[in-house]
């Protein structure tokens, strides 16, 4: 793609991706602070990936989910994952009609465009592969029928990073399904001051819807076209490379500290996690600083550390800085 390409897509973007700005100021209504996490939420949003959301209670994370639906206009539901939770409470069940002698089927909770699937670590293993699988395939088998999920359709998941007794942790196949693993932390000192001075006045329900989910289905389209240079996707691979062979790139050290390296996986949601940021900041091709941007978030949940690694407080993200570091910027 040529120079004249690339400008004359860049300005069919900042057309097309008006919307964003009014979304993001509309959500800024009632979330205070949490840029990263907002900006993480759309992008899975438009990138067409799930999230899996870990931070304390009490940071917005359900109200952001809730501002978000109803800004795109779009069904919301929140499931509340608890050991005596059931497929069925999920994805529905056959109900026998007496009246006309036949099986009804009662559709679950997990028909929304918006899931949020709270402490997803706390129902069994049953329970979050019949998430984990409606997330892949974008169907639901209920008795004998398929119906697919209508699009968007997005998964939130989130875990408390405490707490852990009585949990079912995901295992790595599982969480390797989710677009982002995002770590949520506290406020800002000011940004909590202005919490302190609303008080409870923030309500996901004062947002206004400011697009169609169908805006938002052509926004996808718009981003697969977003240009991405063969030097970009060799970084992209080098990178991801580098988590599993860390010694062919000069990172010996990491040799001894990771267990298992990211999945290919790892590589496709790279690639559309950057367009999509390209497509926040209204440009149509990706640069380095787009993978950047979105690399912790897509490969701390993939790389695995070692015991001996854990044991000296090394995490992964320590591990991916130290990478994005060693490798050469295109």
């Amino acid at each position: 793609m040529n120079h004249e390409e690339i400008t004359a897509l860049t300005a069919e973007v900042e057309r097309q991706g008006k919307f964003i700005d009014d979304l993001t100021s509309e959500i800024g209504k009632v979330i205070i602070g949490q840029r990263r996490m907002v900006e993480r939420l759309l992008i899975g949003l438009l990138a067409d990936g799930h999230i899996l959301l870990e931070g304390l209670p009490g940071l917005a994370k359900t109200t952001a989910v809730k501002a978000l639906s109803r800004a795109v206009d779009a069904s919301f539901h929140r499931i509340q994952f608890t050991p005596d939770l059931l497929p069925a409470d999920l994805i529905g069940t056959l109900i026998y009609n007496q009246r006309e002698g036949s099986f009804q089927v009662k559709k679950g909770p997990v028909f929304a465009n918006f899931i949020l699937a709270d402490e997803i670590n706390r129902a069994p293993a049953k329970v979050q592969s019949a998430l984990l699988e409606a997330m892949q395939e974008r169907q639901v088998t209920i008795g004998d029928e398929t119906f697919p999920l209508q699009a968007p359709f997005l998964v939130l998941a989130t875990q408390n990073p405490i707490e852990q007794e009585g949990t079912y942790p995901l295992p790595e196949a599982q969480v390797d399904r989710f677009m982002f693993k995002v770590v949520i932390d506290y406020p800002e000192r000011e940004e909590e001051l202005e919490i302190l001075r609303r008080g409870d006045t923030s309500d996901a329900l004062s947002v206004t819807p400011i697009i169609k989910p169908d805006v938002l289905l052509s926004a996808r389209q718009m981003i697969d076209r977003i240009y991405i240079d063969e030097k970009v996707e060799n970084y992209i691979l080098d990178i991801v490379q580098a988590t599993r062979q860390p010694g062919r790139f000069g990172l010996e050290r990491q040799q001894d500290q990771i267990r298992y390296g990211a999945s290919p996986r790892a590589s496709i949601y790279l690639v559309k996690a950057a367009r999509a940021h390209a497509f926040l900041r209204h440009r149509g091709y990706v640069t380095p600083e787009d993978v950047r941007a979105i690399g912790f978030e897509v490969l701390r949940h993939r790389v695995m550390v070692t015991f001996e690694a854990e044991a000296d407080e090394i995490t992964s993200d320590d591990i991916i800085r130290e990478i994005f570091d060693s490798i050469e910027v295109p």
